[in-house]
């Protein structure tokens, strides 16, 4: 705006951007002073760079939490975890953008001095509690993200101990399996194999028998019928034993291959839990431990220091001609709408000091709509008194007249 004493910088679109960031009054702005700008330029600023920072940690918290499992060192990218964790991320941070817009736009000037106050102090808690909620949600996964190598290499070691620790139970519980029921099928053959092994022996004598090795005769002697008749019996014998221990030993073998199938199931279930350690929760309570506790806590005092100027920046401005031109603008809205303010009035019962608010449309309207009820009020009863001038006129013109009909109406209501 060009005045004979000052003319102030014309204002630039990426300025107006940041005005509007800051809940500054583009109208009076443009009217301000350069340096009135520059304050509430640099104060939106730091709300679109809170709202960036935003939009990054909650789309990388996005996709720590629905990315795919695996081993940390040789994790992938994920395309469509990284798209959804865009959107999210944008959506996350105009939230923040918008609360912390929010939050600025609404804290007052407090008294117009450098100085804060208790009582200014004591108004802003609630803003600036949510704003150190809103940093420290921004400054975990951006921590995490400062440390990621460090914090891959801890939850790699923890996934392999994990993994350690749930193989050792699975060997536990299966090995006992495997082993009871290998030695149940080395039971069942071997009884047939003892058999077998005797019906084989029964064989060879046989053969040394007929052959006079054994010092007889050469052929089918007596000995020889009875060894013959030995291996008759042990022959049915190892039928009826291979009838008994055959399906035995087939539901063995059957058990042994499910127990395995079994165990290499568990041991897969054992790399998903293990690699489930890789999660939100898990990567900031080891980013605390890399870090400790100070490195920590300055990240996230940093954080909240960026959230939380623009509040006590706002606290501690001197009032400017903005502010002035501000105060013009809404008195002067106030007047053409009828609102007249009388301040510090009165006093409420807890001695606090109250305005008294007057609306003079709304008076006006009042009192035009009570001098109208009154003015119909009394058309009303000068109507009534007429009406009343008129029916006497009739009835001493004709008294006979009104009689009958009321002795009629008698009549009607007694039959």
């Amino acid at each position: 705006m060009k005045r004979e004493y000052y003319t102030t910088p014309p204002s630039t679109p990426i300025m107006r951007l940041l005005w509007s960031a800051s809940g500054g009054d583009r109208y009076i702005l443009d009217r301000a002073t350069y340096s009135d700008q520059v304050k509430y330029m640099c104060l939106g600023g730091v709300i679109v760079a809170t709202g960036v920072m935003a939009a990054l940690a909650g789309g990388y918290a996005f996709y720590t939490i629905f990315e795919p499992r695996g081993s940390t060192l040789d994790s992938q990218f994920s395309l469509p975890t990284a798209l959804m964790s865009i959107v999210f991320g944008c959506l996350w941070g105009l939230m923040i953008f918008n609360l912390d817009r929010f939050i600025v736009s609404s804290t007052g000037k407090g008294d117009g001095t450098e100085a804060i106050t208790m009582e200014e102090l004591k108004g802003a808690i609630p803003r600036i509690v949510m704003g150190a909620i809103i940093a420290l949600t921004i400054s975990k996964p951006v921590e995490i993200r400062m440390f990621k190598s460090e914090i891959d290499v801890e939850l790699h070691n923890a996934q392999m101990e994990k993994q350690r620790e749930y193989l050792s139970q699975i060997e536990t519980i299966y090995v006992g399996r495997i082993e009871n029921e290998k030695k149940k099928i080395e039971k069942w053959e071997a009884e047939i194999q003892n058999k077998e092994k005797r019906y084989v022996e029964l064989e060879d004598l046989l053969g040394r028998e007929m052959g006079g090795q054994n010092g007889g005769d050469r052929g089918y002697g007596k000995e020889a019928g009875k060894i013959e008749g030995q291996m008759v019996r042990l022959d049915s014998e190892i039928k009826l034993l291979k009838q008994k221990n055959l399906p035995f030993i087939r539901d063995g073998y059957t058990n042994l291959k499910k127990f395995e199938n079994e165990k290499q199931h568990e041991i897969e279930n054992g790399e998903k839990v293990s690699a489930g350690l890789d999660g939100l929760l898990e990567r900031i309570k080891l980013s605390h431990h890399i870090a400790g506790f100070w490195i920590s806590l300055f990240i996230t005092l940093l954080f909240m220091a960026i959230e939380l100027t623009p509040i006590f920046f706002k606290l501690m401005l001197v009032k400017s001609p903005y502010d002035y031109l501000k105060e013009n603008v809404e008195e002067l809205m106030k007047a053409e709408e009828g609102i007249h303010v009388e301040y510090n009035y009165h006093k409420d019962k807890e001695g606090q000091e109250r305005d008294l608010v007057t609306h003079l449309h709304k008076e006006k309207v009042l009192v035009e709509k009570k001098a109208l009820q009154k003015i119909q009020e009394e058309l009303t009863e000068y109507a009534i008194s007429k009406y009343k001038e008129e029916m006497i006129k009739k009835i001493d013109a004709n008294p006979e007249k009104y009689i009958r009909i009321q002795e009629n109406e008698q009549s009607k209501n007694e039959s």
